[in-house]
């Protein structure tokens, strides 16, 4: 009599071989996979080259939308800008205040609520706006001079040179970090020193834009996006904006 045994160990022997194979396939196609396949190359670069080449990209695009939070001088303060050369407009929020601000060329304006001017009184002994100045100003554009105390600080907000430099710089040793995604965009990250000095994530698609920085010390996390998408800037009409003359009323003398 013919056992019949084994041919199934032939069958459970031929299978198990052929998963053998199939994970020893998966391993090696695993250990041989390129990280950077399918990606604009930048992974490739060393840090410093990876920070050259995300300042290049940032440098030549036309807009950026900016978001996050930042923390200074004990404050945290979120931003929404959207930025060009000629401009920019978005909202500055704090724990005490929140206002809108566009500048066209030279041109800025500002608009907050009646709280912010009320907040602004309160904290700047007899210069701030009176209550009956606050409502008048809530919710309108405020014409900032050029001459007033708060202009040069105001424009910084909205200068896209100014603020891409204060916030794409990494202090310390420049090192190549993790590889990681911001939104479903594959990124490379670099540091300064170990991450004290911040994190960028650089895109691993198409142009090498910034898309995330992480201040060092937990001092708050700000993304880009919108490189290169235009955007219209238009000055307020006549009957929404205040023109105070040479100075705003918080800081007139």
């Amino acid at each position: 009599m013919t056992s019949s045994v084994p041919p199934v160990r032939n069958r459970c022997r031929t299978a198990l071989a052929a998963l053998l194979c199939a994970g020893l396939a998966t391993v090696l196609t695993a250990c041989g996979e390129d990280p950077d396949e399918g990606t604009n190359g930048v992974g490739k670069l060393t840090a410093p080259e990876i920070e050259k080449k995300a300042q290049g990209a940032a440098d030549a695009a036309d807009t950026v939308r900016l978001a996050g939070t930042l923390v200074s001088k004990g404050g945290t303060y979120k931003l929404d800008m959207r930025l060009k050369a000629d401009g920019g407009t978005g909202s500055v929020v704090s724990k005490d205040s929140r206002f809108e601000l566009l500048r066209i060329g030279d041109e800025l304006y500002l608009k907050a609520d009646s709280g912010f001017w009320s907040h602004e009184e309160k904290s700047s002994d007899s210069s701030g706006a009176s209550g009956a100045a606050a409502d008048k100003l809530q919710n309108k554009y405020v014409k900032v001079p050029e001459n007033d105390p708060a202009y040069k600080q105001l424009r910084g907000f909205t200068d896209k040179k100014t603020l891409l430099g204060g916030l794409l710089s990494l202090h310390g040793t420049l090192n190549k970090g993790d590889r990681a995604t911001v939104g479903p965009v594959r990124t490379v990250q670099i540091t300064g020193g170990e991450g004290e000095g911040g994190t960028l994530d650089v895109s691993l698609e198409g142009k090498a834009y910034p898309l995330r920085f992480a201040r060092g010390g937990g001092a708050g996390t700000v993304t880009f996006a919108d490189w290169g998408k235009d955007f219209p800037l238009e000055a307020p009409s006549k009957v929404d904006t205040v023109d105070y003359g040479k100075q705003l009323p918080r800081t007139a003398s």
